[in-house]
C-alpha cells in the first residue's frame, strides 16, 4: 500500500495523464460532451475513496473508463428521456459485454480516439478561445482553473465559455471525427496551434508536453506531406530536448548560457532536426518550420559561445515577416543583441515598448541590455518590474539573483 502523500501524487498524475483518452472514448461512444465528463468526474471522486483504502488497480485508467461507463449507464437510465437514449444504452452494454465486468481492464482496448476529440474541439464553429480552452480541458488535462490563469481569465467565465462550448457542440451536431481529407487542411492551423500551447502549457511538467509531442506524432503520421506538421513536432523535439538541463539541483532555473549541455537528449534534437531538413527542401515554409530552425541552430550548438547568433536574428527576421508580432520582436532583438548590437536591440525593444508594458519578458530583455551597455541604475529598475510581473517562483528566483549581481 502507497504512503497516502503517494498515493494523491498517482491518483493525480493518473487522472492528470489519461484524462483526454478516457474521455474521448466516452465522447465518442457516447455522444454526449457533458455526459461523458460528469461521468468521468464521478470516476475519479470514486477513485479517490475506493483507492485509499484498496490502493492502486493493476490498470488505473483501465479501472476509471470502466466505473465511469457504468456511471453513464445508471444516468442514461434515470434520465426523463430515457427512450430517445436507448442508443447509448446498447453501446455502454455492448461494451459490459465485450469487457466484461473486469475493473482493472486495460485502457488500450478502447482504442485512441483523441485525435477525433482535437479535430472536434477545434471547429471552426467555436471561436479560437474557445477552441484552444476546450481542447487544454479534455485532451490535456487541465482544470477550469489552471486554464483560467493561462488566460488570465476569472474562473466563472472559464467555466461558462467551456458549458457554451459543449452545449454549442451538442446542438450544432458537430460531429467527433477527423474531417474528410478535402477540408483537412483548412482545419489543420487551428489544430497544430492548440497543440503547441498544450506544449507550452506542459514546458515545467514532462507529462503535457510528451502529450503535445504525441498528438503531434500522430497528427503528422495522418497527413505526411505537410510540412507545418513536421515543423512543429520537430520544434517541439528540439525544445524538449533541454528540459533536463533547464533546472538545477535545487529546482532553480538554468538560463541557456549556461546550461550543461551534456544533459540535452541528442536523439531528440537529431530527430527534430531531421524532420526538420525533409520540411524545408518542399519550399513551403511556415512559423512553426521557422522556429524549430532557430531552436535547431541553439541545439547543434556543442557551446553558448559556439551559436551562431547572427543566423538566429536572420531567422527571426523572416519569421516577423510571416508572422508579426511584438513577441517575435522581443525575441529578434535579443538574437540581435548577441550578433553584434546590443544599441540595435534596445531600439528594437522602443519599436514594441507601449505594447508590452505588462509582459515580463520584454523587461527583462530591457533590464540585460542596459546591464550589458553600463546603465545600471535603469536595469535595476526594469529588473525590479520584470519581478512584479513574474508570477513563476524560479523565474522570480533567477531574475532576483540578476538584481543582486548589479549591488555588487
Amino acid at each position: 500500500m502507497l504512503p497516502p502523500r503517494s498515493l494523491e501524487r498517482a491518483i493525480e498524475r493518473c487522472v492528470r495523464e489519461e484524462w483526454g483518452r478516457i474521455l474521448a472514448s466516452l465522447v465518442k461512444g457516447l455522444g454526449d460532451f457533458q455526459l461523458a465528463e460528469d461521468c468521468l468526474q464521478d470516476a475519479v471522486l470514486v477513485a479517490i475513496e475506493k483507492w485509499a483504502v484498496e490502493g492502486l488497480p493493476k490498470s488505473p485508467a483501465g479501472w476509471l473508463i470502466t466505473v465511469a461507463r457504468r456511471k453513464a449507464i445508471d444516468r442514461v437510465r434515470r434520465s426523463a428521456n430515457f427512450a430517445s437514449k436507448q442508443g447509448q444504452i446498447a453501446y455502454l452494454l455492448d461494451l459490459e459485454n465485450e469487457f466484461g465486468e473486469d475493473e482493472d481492464e486495460d485502457v488500450e482496448g478502447f482504442g485512441d480516439k483523441r485525435l477525433e476529440m482535437i479535430f472536434t474541439c477545434c471547429h471552426p464553429a467555436l471561436e479560437e478561445k474557445t477552441r484552444v480552452a476546450l481542447t487544454l480541458r479534455t485532451l490535456g488535462g487541465l482544470s477550469t482553473e489552471e486554464i483560467a490563469s493561462a488566460f488570465l481569465d476569472k474562473v466563472d467565465a472559464m467555466t461558462a465559455r467551456l458549458t457554451r462550448a459543449k452545449k454549442k457542440i451538442a446542438l450544432a451536431g458537430i460531429p467527433y471525427r477527423v474531417p474528410e481529407s478535402d477540408r483537412l487542411a483548412e482545419r489543420l492551423g487551428s489544430v497544430l496551434t492548440v497543440i503547441y500551447l498544450i506544449f507550452n502549457e506542459g514546458v515545467e511538467r514532462g507529462d503535457l508536453s510528451g502529450e503535445a509531442i504525441r498528438l503531434g506524432r500522430i497528427v503528422h503520421e495522418l497527413m505526411p506531406g505537410e510540412t507545418e506538421v513536421a515543423g512543429l513536432l520537430a520544434l517541439m523535439l528540439i525544445h524538449d530536448a533541454r528540459r533536463a538541463a533547464r533546472a538545477g539541483e535545487h529546482g532553480e532555473f538554468v538560463p541557456l548560457d549556461t546550461q550543461n549541455r551534456a544533459r540535452w537528449n541528442r536523439k531528440k534534437i537529431e530527430e527534430g532536426v531531421a524532420l526538420l531538413k525533409e520540411a524545408l527542401v518542399q519550399g513551403r515554409v511556415g512559423p512553426f518550420q521557422l522556429q524549430a530552425a532557430i531552436h535547431a541552430v541553439h541545439g547543434q550548438a556543442d557551446a553558448w559561445e559556439e551559436t551562431n547568433w547572427v543566423e538566429i536574428a536572420a531567422l527571426y527576421e523572416v519569421l516577423y515577416r510571416v508572422q508579426p508580432s511584438p513577441v517575435i520582436r522581443i525575441n529578434q532583438a535579443v538574437a540581435v543583441s548577441y550578433a553584434g548590437s546590443v544599441a540595435r536591440g534596445l531600439a528594437m525593444l522602443d519599436e514594441v515598448a507601449g505594447e508590452l508594458e505588462r509582459y515580463q519578458p520584454y523587461w527583462a530583455a530591457r533590464a540585460d541590455f542596459l546591464m550589458r551597455v553600463g546603465e545600471v541604475c535603469q536595469a535595476r529598475k526594469c529588473y525590479e518590474r520584470a519581478i512584479s510581473l513574474s508570477t513563476n517562483a524560479q523565474e522570480q528566483g533567477f531574475l532576483r539573483g540578476k538584481l543582486k549581481l548589479l549591488a555588487m
